[in-house]
């Protein structure tokens, strides 16, 4: 009888999947063998593709007429430092006696493509059947289920195809144009950051990354404050008032007036004293009174960009090292995989959810949390999801959201003091969406002078709902960046005991009027006002923005074509800042996380803006993995996506020497 082989991406998933089979025989060099298994495992990356020169010598040196380089049979190496464990995983694979081969890789199209190398350059026994274990986390129920329902290899060839076009994508991207442009105006380039020489590096995803950058810092930097003044009014008696902020309407004599610099605001201080001037003695009628109740639902599960953001927030730490401690946290079996888009559940998860919550309520011994379950049983909220906004097949591709698995805590006391705080995030958000929603008391006032209205409204939570669980989580997270708010006094999560205090007072107070009730003007009073620069991107915010790229691109109808596609992937933003770092086009400032670019970062900036400015749009980035994540789903076979790249490189290399 033969055997079956499992290959894995490191050592550490080989001892989990060994856990699972029940596999106890001793470690060999490199692998494991048990009378029906054997498990091997790669280091990450083991075959890499080759550089230019390994095709022809010439080709080491930087020089106008060997570009474009774009082979048409493509060369792939193993990487000198993992050549034995290469060499053990080729022996095992190609051994007669193994009947099946299981490709055990991450379950995604990076980690298809660790595993697609290996099997390309091993060429393994013709005669095993090839298999794909797709796991959404490392518990022993997981992997055994992914061994037992491994679906034949050739069912992920289009993820396969779509991952070597990706890497085929990058490389001649990066190859091609960093050594056309380092040739056209690397000399430039060097004589204005005072270098002796300087080459310039662009990537496909990279240099749309940088460009997001530097123009948020240059609008920054450009940005103008405009000035403008507000009116205020005073309502009430001695024992109760209220403030109530001016608006423009379509009865009011500044209707549309070009004195305005908004419709609360006046240009000029006068104008603004000449309308109170105006008001003065009239009577003030409460012509509006609206009274409603709002509800808040819980927000939706993290996905790796969301977690990333909450983390440099929370932590001040980079988003590869969020990926770090998540990535543990799922090899520890305390998550679901890292690497998702998904901020939804399966169906197929979410009918067996109850087996997490039990998990969790048996096995993590942390007081607060505990007493959130036992709230849950009390007060018999519902665990049913199939028919709320956290279930949704349709937005699933890969893999759906990150939640804790309720298993894994054997190996929690291990864990550092960061890594339990970012598992207790992610713990409290997950438990969250089984909370009520949180319940606001919402009143909203217009008070009437003469045919110019004043509007106030005020807001307390009335029901904590799902904020008793995520108010620590939250804090500062929805502070106000505007300057220029209504005058509405709000009770969120974020608001302390005194504000919270104010705003119950305030709705007490507005609650006692009535409309018609003409009421005493107590007193009019201007307020400075300002317009105010966008925000710096954070380490966090920055990675939000890649996914969300899709959003910056103006034209409509693109926008909808290429729904859902970012910039780079969730598997890869982080290693992105962090290149771009690395090679001082940008610096992160290790308290704050605020990112701004380097001199030479703005220079490269120049460069590609001059030269090929499309590559700092993200529409064309987000477009190619658009058509990447076609391929994957068979929409567009590879030799299509393949000749649009070639075109594209030859047309601006066309229009680039041309202009040489």
């Amino acid at each position: 009888m033969g055997k079956k082989l499992l290959i894995t991406e490191k050592p550490s998933v080989a001892m989990e999947f060994a856990k699972a089979l029940k596999i106890t025989t001793n470690r060999r060099n490199g692998y494991l063998e048990s009378e029906n298994w054997i498990i091997t495992w790669c280091v990450g990356h083991l075959v890499t593709m080759s550089y230019p020169d390994k095709y022809d010598e010439k080709l080491k040196l930087w020089r106008l007429e060997t570009l474009p380089f774009i082979p048409e049979d493509w060369k792939y190496e193993i990487i000198p430092a993992v050549q034995n464990q290469f060499n053990i995983v080729k022996e095992l694979m190609q051994r007669e006696d193994i009947e099946e081969i299981y490709n055990a890789g991450d379950s995604g199209r990076e980690g298809e493509y660790i595993q697609r190398l290996v099997f390309m350059m091993a060429k393994p026994n013709p005669n095993a059947k090839m298999k794909r274990v797709w796991i959404d986390s490392q518990t022993e129920e997981e992997i055994t289920r992914g061994i037992r329902e491994a679906k034949d290899l050739s069912e992920y060839d289009s993820l396969s195809d779509s991952a070597y076009l990706r890497a085929k994508e990058d490389y001649l991207i990066g190859i091609n144009f960093s050594r056309l442009l380092s040739i056209i105006y690397g000399r430039q380039l060097a004589k204005s950051i005072q270098e002796d020489k300087a080459s310039i590096s662009v990537g496909r995803v990279m240099t749309c990354v940088l460009g997001m950058i530097v123009g948020r810092e240059r609008e920054i930097r450009n940005f103008v404050k405009t000035k403008y003044y507000k009116i205020l009014g005073q309502f009430g008696d001695e024992t109760a008032s209220f403030k109530a902020e001016w608006k423009d309407n379509e009865k009011s004599e500044m209707y549309e007036s070009t004195k305005l610099y908004n419709e609360t605001g006046f240009k000029k201080e006068q104008d603004a004293k000449d309308l109170i001037a105006s008001l003065i003695g009239n009577q003030a009628t409460i012509t509006e009174l609206k009274k409603s109740k709002q509800k808040e639902n819980a927000p939706l599960l993290f996905n790796l960009a969301e977690i990333q953001n909450e983390c440099t927030k929370r932590f001040k730490i980079k988003p590869d090292e969020t990926l770090e401690i998540i990535q543990n946290l799922y090899e520890k079996k305390l998550v679901t995989y890292p690497r998702t888009d998904a901020r939804v559940l399966s169906t197929a998860v979410a009918k067996e959810i109850t087996k997490n919550l039990n998990g969790i309520a048996r096995g993590f011994q942390d007081e607060e949390i505990q007493g959130y379950i036992k709230k849950m049983v009390e007060e018999k909220y519902a665990t049913d999801l199939i028919k709320t906004k956290y279930v949704n097949d349709s937005k699933i591709t890969d893999h759906y959201a990150i939640i804790p698995t309720g298993q894994g805590y054997e190996n929690y006391n291990q864990l550092a003091d960061l890594q339990k705080q970012v598992y207790k995030v992610i713990v409290k958000r997950f438990l969250a969406i089984f909370y009520p929603p949180a319940e606001y008391s919402k009143m909203q006032v217009t008070v009437s002078i003469k045919n110019e209205t004043f509007h106030c409204s005020g807001k307390v939570c009335v029901k904590q709902g799902f904020l008793e669980i995520l108010k620590p989580i939250e804090k500062g997270e929805k502070k106000s960046t505007k300057k220029e708010e209504n005058v509405e006094n709000r009770t969120e999560s974020t608001q302390d005991d005194n504000s919270k205090k104010k705003d119950d007072d305030n709705i007490e107070i507005l609650k006692t009027l009535k409309k018609g009730q003409n009421i005493e003007v107590k007193n009019f009073e201007i307020k400075d006002a300002e317009t105010s620069p966008p925000t710096r991107y954070n380490s966090g915010s920055i990675i939000l923005a890649m996914e969300n790229a899709g959003k910056l691109i103006e034209e409509e109808e693109l926008r909808e074509q290429i729904k859902g596609a970012g910039i780079g992937t969730s598997a890869t933003r982080a290693e992105i800042m962090k290149k771009l770092e690395k090679i001082k086009y940008i610096e992160v400032n290790n308290k704050t996380q605020i990112i701004t670019p380097t001199q030479k970062g703005e220079k490269i900036y120049d460069i590609v803006y001059g030269s090929m400015p499309d590559m700092l749009n993200p529409k064309l980035t987000a477009s190619w993995e658009k058509g990447l994540d076609l391929v994957a789903k068979k929409e567009i076979k590879p030799e299509e996506f393949m000749t649009k790249l070639k075109n594209y490189i030859h047309a601006k290399f066309d229009k680039l020497v041309i202009k040489m």
